[in-house]
């Protein structure tokens, strides 16, 4: 085999080693912290509200700059990048570890935010610019894969972990894997991929993303109230700004014209934003079910909606592949359809449902997110060019994290609707059972139509843009 060939085969593998260990420590880091929550809000005596905030600071710094250090990896170089973003989040994982009050802790997570959105803004991109397109989407899967296996592993390591160790156990063990993760991107994985060199960072089109994305994301955590929809709707007016101001700047944060010009990535974006929305309040929605209405503790509550995740992880590296040989779009929507089919059979719950029902649910919804997942990312990442990947890879991010806080949003309102603010009690059931179903209908709709965005977004191709 010629060297320029074991060179690139080297990098493959060594790219491919740094995102698939960024990603199983980031998303085990992020699903372990859930569990220890009643523990750190036992030890500095927290509200709710507080202890809230824990997960949420860090899913909104990382929103907040993901597609921005997404361009600045594409100016300045993804692998440095990648490197500061790991070294950040290391920073901040020992900084939370040892931390003696809540604000600290607080921000200490937002630190890791910021490392987290470096990575998550160069990770994909360097796989990407390394692979080429007919092994891209089998690269994506396995990348796809370690975040779930992150994501699997996670409450089960967090739960041993804070039982036996203390919950400052779960921010240590970030340490060593970061460090390791940091030592193949300096002796591994070899070059530096930068191909926006000569173009200037926009910090005013930044900045205004950042704000319209708080706005968003904390007015859609907090609703419903009259406070979170004037945040929404001041996102959303935000958003129509941003759009105009960046349709006249020389170098765009975000080229406008990658989702006017190029349905692929507009439909392939928006099909991640609805599909997210739809499918991911189902592990709390459910945790709340088993937990309230069939009397499990949380360990097995757990262990039963560890299904989901154990099948996305399984499915994801084969779907990625198969999107090598077929059009990434068609695989992505037979995966949004068997969502929306376990997310139609969870609209049927009752309070004497069997267990295997509900697994097989789960089941079916993650085999769904499996083949939807990596097809889907292959689509957005072969849909522009090289010099745009770190921008679309932070762009796909935030729509992902969007679906998200869309869902919980829809959940929290249909618990407050049909529950009211106080306890789940007993003679609360039947109005919690009603708001799960309630829930799963609206969530069964929206992937109905993320169907049709799926389907017509047309075959990937690179699309010219200026």
């Amino acid at each position: 085999m010629p060297s320029n060939q074991q060179s690139d085969k080297r990098t493959q593998t060594a790219a491919l080693v740094v995102s698939m260990l960024s990603a199983i420590f980031n998303s085990m880091g992020t699903s372990s912290v859930n569990v220890a929550l009643p523990v750190i809000g036992r030890e500095f005596a927290l509200n709710a509200s507080l202890l809230g905030w824990i997960a949420t600071s860090m899913l909104l710094a990382q929103s907040v700059f993901v597609v921005p250090f997404g361009k600045l990896a594409d100016i300045y170089g993804r692998k440095k990048l990648m490197i500061i973003g790991t070294a950040v989040y290391t920073a901040g994982s020992v900084m939370a570890a040892l931390a003696q009050g809540i604000f600290f802790l607080l921000f200490s997570r937002v630190v890791q935010g910021l490392g987290a959105s470096m990575i998550f803004g160069t990770s994909v991109a360097i796989l990407t610019s390394v692979f080429p397109p007919e092994k891209r989407g089998w690269a994506l899967g396995w990348n796809v894969s370690a975040v779930y296996l992150g994501l699997t592993a996670g409450p089960f390591v967090g739960g041993i972990m804070t039982s036996y160790l203390g919950w400052r156990s779960i921010f240590w063990l970030n340490v060593p894997l970061g460090l390791l993760s940091m030592f193949f991107l300096f002796f591994m994985l070899k070059g530096e991929w930068a191909e926006s060199e000569v173009e200037k960072f926009d910090y005013t089109g930044s900045l205004i993303l950042a704000v319209l994305i708080t706005c968003l994301i904390y007015g859609l955590s907090k609703m419903p109230s009259y406070t979170s929809a004037g945040l929404v709707a001041f996102g959303i007016i935000l958003t129509f700004a941003f759009i105009k101001y960046e349709e006249k700047h020389i170098n765009p944060v975000i080229n406008i014209k990658l989702f006017e010009d190029n349905q692929v990535f507009a439909f392939s974006n928006l099909a991640t934003l609805i599909h997210y929305s739809s499918a991911s309040a189902v592990a709390i929605m459910l945790s709340l079910y088993l937990q309230y209405i069939k009397g499990f503790d949380p360990r097995h509550a757990g262990m039963i909606i560890m299904a989901q995740p154990a099948v996305m992880m399984m499915l994801a590296p084969w779907a990625g592949r198969i999107s090598d040989k077929y059009t990434p779009g068609r695989v992505a929507s037979i995966g949004m359809g068997m969502t929306m089919v376990g997310l139609i059979l969870f609209s049927f719950l009752q309070p004497q449902t069997p267990l295997i029902y509900i697994i097989f649910c789960l089941i079916f919804i993650g085999a769904g997110f499996g083949l939807f997942s990596s097809p889907n990312t292959n689509a957005v990442m072969s849909s522009v060019e090289r010099r745009y990947y770190g921008v679309a890879s932070g762009i796909v991010s935030t729509m992902r994290q969007g679906g998200q806080m869309t869902g919980l949003a829809i959940a929290t309102m249909m618990l407050s609707m049909y529950v009211g603010r106080s306890q789940i009690t007993p003679d609360k059931y039947g109005a919690f059972m009603m708001s799960v179903k309630v829930s799963f209908m609206v969530f069964s709709a929206l992937c109905f139509f993320g169907i049709f965005a799926s389907l017509v977004r047309g075959k990937a191709k690179t699309v010219k843009t200026p």
